[in-house]
């Protein structure tokens, strides 16, 4: 036993090795998950520069943690444009731009993201440039779509009898429902290009956990697991003796 130090009841130290224990393994498993989406990171930035490959190869099942940049040759549904009023880099105003996209020979629809437009400072919904009508050849990356959290007010899309229609988040199942089609499973976020009057400043959405936030958790985790131990040292330092 340390020197001046009392030895603590068997259950003290069994709880402090199980409560430091549990602490520690909560610190390396946050250590793993902010590595994990570093790597994501990583492989999302190779894939904004990799060569495209064709839609058809993962339109349907597209690879798990991983970002294809495709290239897929269709139409635009030009009359049905949705527009997402709560982009995170949104500090002008503004909304992102999705249309549904028909790809040659697929048997349904791809959500295109074409990008972030800039409001005007007022409450007013952008004015859109009209798309074009013609056969198009899109180049992007084959995202998930972005994440949300909870539904409020739920389903408005429904209630909206002309477009473009606004939504606070995007949900396929539910764009799907009400364009009365089926969607491919991830959405086409376009190319950048500096003709364009969309902002297309593309990247990964960890929603409130970026891999910082899980190492500042971890390192949390630790700091308990240090306190854990000193605060059964110090209730079991032996007291010094008083003087006469």
């Amino acid at each position: 036993m340390l020197v001046g130090f009392r030895r603590p009841p068997w259950w003290a130290i069994a709880l402090t090795v199980a409560v430091t224990v549990l602490f520690v393994r909560l610190g390396f498993w946050q250590l793993h998950r902010a590595e994990f989406k570093d790597d994501l990171l990583r492989r999302y930035a190779a894939a904004a520069v990799a060569a495209p490959q064709e839609f058809d190869l993962v339109a349907l099942q597209p690879p798990p943690d991983a970002y294809p940049r495709v290239q897929v040759r269709g139409r635009y549904l030009a009359n049905r444009t949705y527009l997402l009023d709560n982009p995170k880099h949104d500090d002008l105003g503004g909304v992102e731009v999705y249309v549904p996209f028909q790809p040659q020979g697929g048997d349904r629809l791809l959500l295109v993201d074409l990008g972030f437009l800039p409001g005007n400072g007022t409450a007013a919904t952008p004015q859109l440039p009209p798309l074009p009508q013609d056969e198009q050849s899109l180049r992007g990356l084959y995202l998930p779509p972005p994440g949300h959290g909870i539904e409020m007010g739920g389903n408005a899309l429904p209630r909206q009898t002309q477009w473009p229609k606004t939504t606070i988040y995007l949900d396929l199942d539910q764009v799907a429902g009400d364009l009365g089609d089926k969607l491919y499973p991830r959405v086409l976020a376009l190319d950048a290009n500096p003709s364009s009057i969309y902002v297309r400043v593309h990247a990964l959405d960890f929603g409130d956990m970026p891999p910082a936030r899980h190492r500042a958790y971890a390192f949390q985790w630790f700091s308990f697991a240090i306190a854990v131990v000193v605060i059964l040292l110090a209730l079991n330092r032996k007291r010094g003796s008083r003087r006469s």
